[in-house]
């Protein structure tokens, strides 16, 4: 037999022939791309929060004020869920005796699925509108808004693209867009982190009534959160003359208080107006008042007496005006659904 070292073993095969790539059109400009890559991975690494959108912006301070909430007269609102997944609930809405607003009944629905959210609504008049969001994926999201009206110039339709980043929002919006001649208002918005707390953006306007004439502006804002969460500034420049600052604080789990400046510096006026606001929440009730430079003081009382039945008394007095004005109303809720539906521990036997 043969020892090991006498045998012979087969010759190496040749090496392989070297691959040719094809010349392509893009290697010159090769070094971007890798350049790009190199930021991209710098700024994943930096791990810069999500800002929020400009729409959004200072939506803390918006939820404290009672700007959108403070009402007169009296309304009631009658919900009826049927289904919770999919949701799908109806709304009818009353309102009689405001000093601002006339007599109204408006009828709502909704249906709200993961990726796709539908609302509408109609009133004693024959006004329709509606509102439907489409998410194709966790970060880009189709919005379409639209408003029918017997009244002229009334009439409105937006279409709204909105993509959101690991670290930026890019927001695009056409309101009554015409593909003929492309009149129209226009809207683009974008806000970037550029640290753990602070975030800058811009949003442009463009307006086009008709084919002859157009008009610009873009504004600047800013946004600065705490490192806890607990506070958050923000702050927007327009180039018209108008500058807004806000300022919101969670002081403790059910306190929260808000401040808004508006200064108006333009050729036709010159003006402030500051509101200082204040929300408890409390165990059965939420609490809302507000003051501002123009004399007004206003609250709002919002009491749960069961979870489907809540009682609401708003006031509103003006003191350079000597008025004062008074809203009530209920707030009911129905459900065809089980406890189980609904996701609540059923009663025991």
């Amino acid at each position: 037999m043969a020892s090991i070292s006498e045998k012979t073993f087969p010759p190496p095969p040749p090496p392989a022939p070297p691959v040719l790539l094809p010349s392509s059109y893009f290697n010159p400009v090769s070094p971007f791309f890798n350049a790009y890559d190199r930021f991209a991975t710098w700024r994943r690494d930096l791990g810069l929060p999500h800002p929020g959108s400009v729409e959004n912006l200072g939506k803390e301070v918006k939820a404290t004020h009672l700007s959108n909430y403070i009402f007169d007269g009296a309304r009631a609102d009658m919900t009826k869920t049927f289904s919770m997944n999919p949701l799908f609930q109806v709304t009818h809405s009353f309102a009689l005796g405001s000093q601002t607003v006339p007599p109204s009944y408006n009828f709502g629905a909704i249906y709200a699925t993961p990726a796709v959210f539908l609302q509408g609504g109609v009133d004693h008049e024959g006004n329709v509108n509606g509102r439907m969001n489409r998410g194709w994926s966790a970060n880009n999201i189709s919005k379409v808004q639209a408003q029918f009206s017997q009244q002229a110039g009334h009439n409105m339709i937006q279409l709204e693209q909105e993509y959101q980043g690991a670290d930026y929002t890019l927001n695009a919006k056409a309101i009554n867009p015409s593909p003929v001649d492309f009149t129209g208002i226009y809207v683009g918005s974008y806000l970037q982190s550029f640290t753990k707390n602070l975030a800058v953006g811009f949003e442009s306007f463009y307006q086009r009534p008709s084919p002859e004439d157009s008009e610009l502006a873009t504004s600047y804002l800013a946004k600065y959160t705490s490192n806890d969460k607990n506070w958050i500034a923000t702050a927007q420049v327009q180039p018209s003359g108008i500058a807004t600052a806000t300022y919101w604080q969670k002081l403790s789990e059910r306190v929260e208080v808000a401040a808004d400046l508006q200064v108006i510096a333009t050729p036709a006026r010159r003006d402030a107006i500051a509101t200082l606001g204040a929300k408890y929440d409390l165990r059965t009730a939420s609490f809302k008042t507000q003051i501002d430079s123009t004399g007004k003081v206003s609250a709002l009382l919002e009491q749960r007496f069961t979870p489907t039945f809540s009682f609401l008394v708003a006031g509103e007095i003006d003191h350079f005006k000597n008025a004062a004005k008074v809203g009530v109303g209920v707030m009911i809720e129905g459900t065809s659904l089980t406890p189980e539906e609904m996701g609540m521990p059923s009663e025991m036997q």
